[in-house]
């Protein structure tokens, strides 16, 4: 297939193409950016099109593809920025420790709560909030990786439940 005629049959599904971004995304802005993200993953990897197969379903492919990696990126972004303000909660916590009363008594039950996690899982937890990095921990605690951020993730979310109080009156 000719350059042109190819460009020519991905302009005349643009009005399908166009539906199915709103459909997926239910936001008339995002869908123009999930087409034109289309079009151009169309013409970039023109190549790896076979002749006589059926276009729109290729274009509807790369589009529902592009769609789900944008969504996951979206998502694991969001979780990042969302455990990372957590955690700088729960650092700003610990470490800052005036001579206010309330404050010592804020950092002592908070410690105590931390106290009381199992050991497997307050280690870890430990670790990370005096600056070690997942890797550090995975290499002298001898588990992996994926234990040591799951070890993490449920410490802290244990932490996050019992200091409610802490969480909403800063």
């Amino acid at each position: 297939m000719s350059e042109y005629k190819f460009q020519q049959d991905i302009i005349a599904l643009e009005s399908a193409l166009r539906n199915f971004a709103f459909s997926l995304t239910l936001n008339q802005d995002d869908a123009d950016d999930l087409l034109q993200d289309t079009f151009l993953k169309a013409l970039l990897y023109k190549d790896k099109f076979e002749d006589d197969t059926n276009l729109k379903a290729w274009l509807y492919t790369i589009m529902r593809n592009t769609f789900i990696n944008n969504y996951r990126r979206k998502t694991k972004s969001n979780s990042l920025i969302q455990q990372t303000e957590d955690m700088n909660y729960l650092r700003n916590m610990i470490s800052n420790r005036s001579d206010n009363a309330d404050m010592k008594t804020s950092v002592k039950e908070i410690t105590e709560n931390i106290s009381k996690i199992e050991e497997n899982q307050r280690i870890p937890f430990e670790m990370f909030i005096d600056g070690y990095k997942y890797k550090e921990i995975s290499s002298q605690m001898d588990i992996s990786i994926g234990t040591v951020k799951s070890r993490i993730f449920f410490t802290r979310k244990k932490l996050m439940n019992s200091l409610k109080d802490y969480v909403h009156s800063n």
